[in-house]
């Protein structure tokens, strides 16, 4: 069996999440040891408790927290460093014009899209820096480049986030690690099509798919894609 990212330690956040146990399965099919993280224990254990073979650990951190993300960092550097950081930790918000959309949306939103993703790249970025294998990865939307009025917080946030990878990735530039994204219109996981198989799913693209880009992103096919956005295409999750 070809396992392209054999070895790596990869950091999966949001790995309970709708997105995470598919990306969880691929990255375990490819090899990689896996370092999980979410917001609570008990959703984390079905997860280390069926990969056993490949999660070498669990964490529950609030990614809210900069000096937790540090810390986790320090752990992990300490346990043997991490090569691939995929953060899955996504929300949406809207619906509303703009004018009446609530203010408390914009900061949920940047809370959660933003400010995660500017304290992993900050607290992740030197152990990256220094494997040979160094990858990080985010799943955006293409509203991002896209947003209309009654998704304006999310489409900001999402571009917020995209530009601390763009960043990231010139910071890269001179090295071998890289950091990139993964655009997509919407999301359909496993769960989602057994619950409702008469909907027509064509707009979204299948969590399967997202996995195995994020494991091509992070494997040495990739190791010139650095500073991309990543766009997948609606298709039947069948």
């Amino acid at each position: 069996m070809n396992q392209p990212l054999k070895g790596r330690r990869v950091l999966i956040t949001g790995a309970a999440g709708g997105l995470g146990p598919s990306v969880v399965v691929a990255a375990a099919r490819a090899g990689a040891s896996l370092i999980l993280l979410d917001v609570a224990q008990e959703k984390l254990d079905p997860l280390a408790s069926e990969f056993a073979e490949s999660v070498i650990s669990t964490h529950v951190v609030d990614l809210l927290q900069p000096v937790a993300v540090e810390e986790l960092a320090r752990q992990l550097a300490a346990a043997g460093g991490v090569d691939v950081v995929w953060h899955l930790v996504g929300g949406w918000r809207g619906g509303k014009p703009l004018a009446q959309a609530p203010l408390e949306d914009w900061d949920w939103l940047h809370g959660l899209l933003v400010r995660t993703t500017v304290h992993l790249a900050r607290s992740f970025s030197e152990q990256l820096h220094t494997s040979p294998h160094g990858r990080f990865a985010i799943i955006s939307a293409q509203q991002a480049q896209a947003p209309t009025s009654s998704n304006a917080a999310y489409a900001a946030s999402k571009a917020a986030a995209e530009a601390t990878v763009l960043a990231l990735a010139d910071d890269f530039k001179d090295g071998s690690a890289t950091a990139n994204i993964i655009v997509v219109p919407a999301i359909v996981t496993p769960a989602m099509a057994e619950a409702k198989p008469d909907k027509d799913w064509g707009n979204f693209v299948p969590a399967e798919q997202i996995a195995d880009s994020l494991v091509y992103v992070s494997s040495n096919a990739a190791a010139k894609m650095n500073g991309q956005r990543i766009r997948l295409y609606a298709g039947s999750p069948n």
